[in-house]
């Protein structure tokens, strides 16, 4: 299987984020591309550089006012007297009609939905060549290809058009799906990380061209809280093509695989012919989280499952921190998929 990386994406190294009010080390760690190379390459994985692609194809979903500021935002915290190592936001307004600031600390709370997304000083770079990778497996599938892997990180499913969250600041599964929409393909995203895709969610809720669908553990106690529920079906020209999937905590492969079968319905009811696969590893039970609990069989279970569809499979990395088995459970996924 065709695999797109760019080494550019080590320079993201973010060192904290908060939970329950405490400043922890941040899980996002860069040592996670070392562990989820190796697996993917074992599961017979062939990496590559992307090309670039420039900016137009991340444009496509994200504002100019957003990439602006992810650009630039860092230079301008570093002239703030006494701030911090990271951009980190302490305000937010109350809503998406209010004020934009000229200041970087009201910015950073207008662009930030959480202190999960810290913002340094290569946080650009790394994520630009992320959303490339992402887009190189896109291109590759348009090129032919049945299959790719792209390890896109940062990750990318709860960035919203203009809203960094969760690790994440470019949205690449819907980078990628819009690559192929434009191309004459018509994409579903089949999102299986523990945590809901609500960045995915917002950015095609009001769209009927893109497939939207994730899998996850119920928001209802668990991150991203307001998102995720399973009324949630899409508005207006989307009504009907965002489908949520909430599990309660603990879920293991049997009830995982049926709910997982049931996305793939949708899909066949999308007339779907391409899925991107937002990759979380993080439903595994032996994750940091704590939010599922699926084994390595499981996770080879999902990767036969979505060839059986028949369809072109683009993986992208989302989440999957560093665990005993978080490497492994890459490699079953793959050698799921292609029968290894």
């Amino acid at each position: 299987m065709k695999a797109f990386f760019d080494a550019r994406q080590w320079k993201h190294a973010p060192q904290h984020f908060m939970a329950n009010g405490t400043l922890l080390p941040n899980p996002e760690e860069p040592r996670r591309i070392e562990i989820l190379t190796d697996a993917a390459e074992a599961a017979g994985c062939r990496f590559e550089m992307p090309d670039d692609a420039g900016l137009g194809p991340i444009a496509a979903l994200h504002t100019a006012e957003y990439i602006t500021f992810l650009r630039n935002i860092y230079t301008r915290w570093r002239r703030i007297d006494g701030a911090g190592a990271e951009v980190i936001p302490n305000i937010h307004p109350a809503n998406r009609t209010d004020g934009y600031p000229k200041s970087a600390v009201g910015q950073a709370g207008w662009h930030q939905a959480d202190t999960a997304c810290p913002i340094a000083e290569h946080t650009f770079e790394a994520a630009y060549w992320s959303a490339q990778s992402a887009i190189a497996g896109a291109d590759h599938l348009l090129a032919g290809g049945d299959m790719a892997y792209a390890l896109s990180r940062p990750p990318g499913h709860h960035a919203f058009a203009d809203l960094a969250g969760g690790f994440c600041f470019f949205n690449n599964a819907g980078i990628a799906a819009e690559r192929l929409r434009a191309a004459g393909l018509r994409p579903a995203i089949v999102d299986v990380d523990v945590h809901h895709g609500n960045g995915t969610q917002g950015i095609f809720y009001e769209r009927g061209d893109v497939l939207t669908v994730s899998i996850h553990a119920d928001p209802a106690r668990f991150y991203p809280f307001f998102w995720g529920h399973a009324q949630e079906r899409g508005a207006g020209a989307g009504l009907g093509t965002n489908l949520n999937l909430p599990l309660a905590r603990g879920t293991g492969d049997d009830d995982y695989l049926g709910t997982l079968a049931t996305a793939l319905e949708r899909c066949d009811s999308f007339g779907a012919d391409v899925i991107v696969v937002a990759l979380g590893l993080d439903a595994s039970i032996d994750d940091p989280f704590q939010g599922l609990a699926v084994t390595q069989e499981g996770f080879t279970r999902i990767g036969a499952a979505l060839a059986a569809t028949g369809r072109k499979l683009l993986f992208l990395q989302e989440g999957g921190y560093v665990s005993e088995t978080l490497g492994a459970n890459l490699t079953h996924v793959l050698t799921g998929a292609t029968g290894g």
